[in-house]
């Protein structure tokens, strides 16, 4: 049976939660820059669209991590594919991700990162599956709380395919 995809997260639905983060987000750093961070690839959607929103002068750099462990499953250690361009001292740092599910890699990441010493840093998602978290990784601003389905669009893919869909869609049919 070939996949398909049913929509759980309307495009509008999509589009006006990011609206509602990038006004609070505004309010809390109100007088301040933010330095935002972007996980690729899948966060470059959820970022683009969110810093739109935001009404604070923002910068962004990006960076491209894996995590690896038996093949099969994420051990959380991190590699770092590519690394930000800028640092990070002293400034208020917003890392932005798409979706958070074990929490390991962040978890880990956010470690790397705080080591660079920041004057903050508090973390964004699109979307956040409490369910299968493992390690503890404190959440600031969450668009929407969903359960464990492989979800895809607004920047997730399924082998690398449906990324540009301007909603969230279950997978079905993969076995």
């Amino acid at each position: 049976m070939a996949e398909s995809v049913k929509v759980m997260i309307p495009e509008e639905e999509v589009s006006k939660r990011i609206e509602e983060l990038g006004k609070k987000i505004s309010e809390e750093y109100a007088g301040k820059q933010i330095h935002l961070i972007c996980v690729l690839k899948g966060g470059v959607f959820f970022m683009c669209e969110l810093a739109k929103r935001i009404t604070v002068p923002v910068s962004m750099d990006f960076m491209s991590v894996s995590s690896y462990g038996d093949g099969t499953s994420s051990s959380g250690v991190v590699k770092i594919a590519k690394d930000l361009d800028e640092s990070l001292e002293g400034k208020d740092v917003l890392v932005v991700e798409d979706i958070i599910d074990s929490g390991r890699t962040l978890y880990y990441l956010l470690e790397i990162l705080a080591k660079r010493h920041p004057n903050s840093m508090k973390l964004c998602t699109l979307l956040d599956k409490p369910d299968r978290r493992v390690r503890d990784v404190k959440v600031d601003y969450v668009g929407f709380e969903i359960p464990d389905e492989f979800v895809v669009g607004y920047g997730l893919d399924y082998a690398q395919k449906y990324r540009n869909l301007p909603y969230i869609g279950v997978v079905e049919g993969v076995e």
